[in-house]
């Protein structure tokens, strides 16, 4: 249940039916959002993986555009995972919560045979976490996964970015989120990803008048081998911090990725080597989200309104660090009218159509704990599709 913890105490802002999909216009984007249940599908499962959040993707080929041909396998990041037997909708008692796992998907394809789920086992076959914290001194720290991208100028290195989290109490709020690392897996890494490197980072950031948070929110590769439509060669790392759930960002060419001090940071105006200096870009965003490339040269920036609602919204930006323009809420969750709480609304574009976004959010319960004791399949992504043309 990895962010939703970090903003339950929002509020569930107004549940309302799902509506059809309808024409929308901003500026000179039209689109239309529909579900997209053949996706939402592969997720409703009654046998090993059966729930999870988080669901960054990430292509192998290190190509990450939408309409992807030059991609044949994309790694799905799973964080908290319930493995385990469900008969009906009830998980037997035998099932298993651990921290990390991952899936692989061949091609842009939902079909059930595209798609095969990963977890660690012990000698005993028992479900274990993939990564785990090296050197948490003195705590008992996980992780929790955060975005991730192949890095093609880093002989194909997969870096993920995984926050330190460590459980301070029984209660479902009783955890504390001291600091991010970076995962550094060798090209060609397969489950159970027994060759890794853990690089401390600078990136837990406390920024006054906006808040406290990591790096590693979203990843917008804008390169030419990424397929960037108008690349300027960096890759840009994304923050939600704060109460507002402010957006911040910092940049770094790929070849300068595990070098903290070529990285650049946002100020509002410009971009610095001061992170102290970090403003925010906008708000009202989630603790996990995306900001893709459009064909015209602007930025859609995808997110759940305030982190937790019915909502999942779009801003447009002219940069990958704005100005963006007004939320517009392109989506109604129906699960929310079941109870349901909404979260982490992201783009897919590796695993879109030409000219679609496909676009996750997660669910969950408040009472989670007891709740997925009782129906195994309150808690796994759920899919829908944005449309769009560029009017000329």
């Amino acid at each position: 249940m990895h962010k939703f913890l970090l903003f339950l105490s929002c509020l569930l802002l107004g549940a309302c039916a799902v509506k059809p999909a309808v024409a929308v216009t901003h500026q000179d984007l039209s689109y239309t959002v529909e579900a997209a249940p053949e996706w939402t599908s592969l997720f409703y499962r009654n046998s090993g993986w059966f729930g999870a959040d988080g669901i960054f993707s990430i292509p192998l080929s290190g190509v990450d555009k939408v309409g992807n041909e030059g991609n044949s396998e994309t790694m799905l990041l799973f964080s908290d995972t319930y493995i385990g037997t469900v008969d009906g909708d009830k998980p037997r008692p035998d099932n298993k919560m651990v921290n990390n796992t991952v899936a692989m998907v061949k091609g842009r394809s939902a079909h059930p045979d595209s798609i095969q789920f990963y977890y660690k086992k012990d000698i005993h076959g028992t479900p274990q976490t993939f990564f785990v914290p090296q050197d948490s001194g003195a705590r008992k720290e996980h992780f929790w996964l955060g975005d991730g991208f192949v890095n093609r100028d880093r002989n194909n290195t997969l870096y993920l970015f995984a926050y330190h989290i460590e459980v301070t109490g029984a209660g479902v709020f009783d955890f504390a989120e001291h600091d991010v690392s970076l995962l550094a897996l060798p090209s060609g890494s397969r489950p159970p990803f027994e060759q890794q490197r853990q690089l401390k980072t600078p990136l837990h950031i406390k920024v006054p008048g906006l808040g406290e948070g990591n790096f590693g929110a979203g990843i917008l590769v804008n390169t030419t081998w990424a397929g960037a439509p108008h690349p300027d060669g960096y890759v840009y790392v994304y923050a939600c911090i704060g109460a507002d759930k402010n957006l911040v960002a910092a940049r770094v060419k790929p070849r300068y990725f595990e070098n903290f001090k070529r990285w650049q940071y946002w100020n509002g105006s410009h971009w610095t080597a001061d992170i102290a200096q970090l403003k925010g870009i906008t708000n009202a965003v989630s603790n996990e989200l995306s900001v893709t490339a459009l064909p015209d040269g602007r930025f859609a920036l995808i997110f759940q309104v305030m982190g937790l609602s019915d909502k999942v919204g779009m801003r447009i930006g002219d940069s990958p660090v704005g100005p963006f323009g007004a939320i517009q809420e392109i989506w109604r969750t129906p699960e929310a009218d079941e109870g349901l709480f909404c979260y982490n609304a992201k783009a897919h574009p590796n695993l879109s159509n030409p000219g679609e976004l496909l676009i996750s959010y997660n669910t969950i319960t408040p009472d989670f704990w007891r709740d997925i004791q009782q129906n195994a399949h309150i808690y796994r992504p759920r899919f829908i599709r944005l449309k769009w043309t560029q009017k000329k």
